[in-house]
């Protein structure tokens, strides 16, 4: 009987959600090797992998879109759980230049299933974990009930369409080839190592320096936060316990529109930089992005059904990741040396 494959490949692990995901994956699995994948695009950084054991952590710079490469890694570490979060993420990003949005959501996607239906032809015990986003489902009015998972697909950017293709991709490896697979379509994330062109770093870091803080149009558009700790667990929740061929919604339970999150954020500051206060001073409205989603919020039932919750409230979560910033400027320095410094 072949030794069970107990090694993991992260994708994206050099990124903000990638690299909580590998520093869970070393403390809940400590017999097992992680190996992380990453382009190093420029939200990567091997600063977000500084410390870990390099006699259990592998870091490979590469290309999810280099099927030999995958292979190879896939073979060589015995790896029998792929956690995929490897992606272009930045909406405003993806309205500019959506080309790269396809090339690695969707066809990098597609070549890691490849790759992954040929190493585990034989094998058992496996498991394709794809994590992707709440955004798929398009938009809600202020009324409307939450996404479940069986709300039907109606991206609004190309960001979202992207991974609502990577998402179908998934599905059908499952159903043609019986591809051992997980989703999770998670809200938005926040926490440390986040890279800080995103919503909350950039805000923690404008009230530190005192600069204008940027919010778009009315302030109105609301989203669930949850704290990227948390979501780490669901996804283990998922991949331990969950049904393979099913999608699980992971949110944080703090749903929030924009505005009010600012201001509690610059409410935190506050007590952590009184010399600046009031930091919600430092507001400014600015045009609205292009179509630009009103309302995300995610049913959670289901995967609360595997035993999992949010641990994290959203103040709790805010003040742990201020102060995480607070404390690592040298971080913001290294990956975001001319914009955030």
């Amino acid at each position: 009987m072949a030794e069970p494959l107990s090694g993991i490949l992260v994708t994206g692990g050099a990124g903000f959600i990638g690299s909580a995901f590998v520093r869970s994956a070393l403390a809940r699995r400590p017999g097992a090797r992680v190996v992380t994948l990453d382009a190093l695009t420029y939200a990567g950084s091997t600063a977000n992998l500084d410390g870990l054991d390099p006699d259990r952590h592998v870091f490979v710079e590469g290309d999810i879109r280099d099927g030999a490469l995958v292979r190879q890694l896939l073979d060589e570490h015995a790896v029998g759980l792929v956690v995929h979060l490897a992606a272009e993420s930045h909406v405003d990003r993806s309205i500019t230049g959506p080309a790269a949005f396809v090339e690695t959501n969707v066809l990098g996607t597609q070549t890691l299933l490849d790759a992954s239906r040929a190493a585990w032809a034989d094998a058992a015990g496996v498991r394709f974990h794809h994590v992707s986003t709440d955004e798929v489902y398009g938009d809600l009015g202020p009324d409307d009930p939450a996404f479940t998972e069986q709300t039907p697909y109606a991206p609004s950017s190309p960001y979202s369409a992207s991974k609502a293709g990577s998402d179908h991709l998934v599905r059908a490896y499952a159903r043609t080839y019986g591809l051992p697979v997980t989703i999770t379509n998670c809200s938005n994330n926040y926490g440390p190592r986040q890279y800080p062109e995103k919503l909350i770093p950039v805000v923690i870091q404008r009230a530190l320096d005192g600069e204008p803080i940027p919010v778009y149009g009315d302030g109105g558009n609301v989203r669930d936060w949850l704290f990227v700790g948390d979501h780490c667990d669901a996804i283990w929740a998922v991949v331990e316990r969950g049904a393979v061929g099913e999608t699980y919604n992971v949110g944080g339970n703090a749903e929030v529109d924009n505005l009010a999150l600012v201001r509690a954020l610059c409410a935190v500051m506050d007590d952590r930089r009184p010399e600046g206060a009031p930091h919600a001073d430092l507001v400014e409205f600015v045009t609205d992005r292009p179509g630009h989603d009103r309302r995300y919020a995610v049913d959670t039932a289901k995967i609360e059904g595997l035993g999992w919750a949010p641990g994290q409230s959203l103040r709790s979560g805010l003040e742990a990741t201020v102060d995480w910033y607070l404390g690592h400027q040298d971080w913001v320095a290294a990956v975001l040396p001319t914009e955030a410094s």
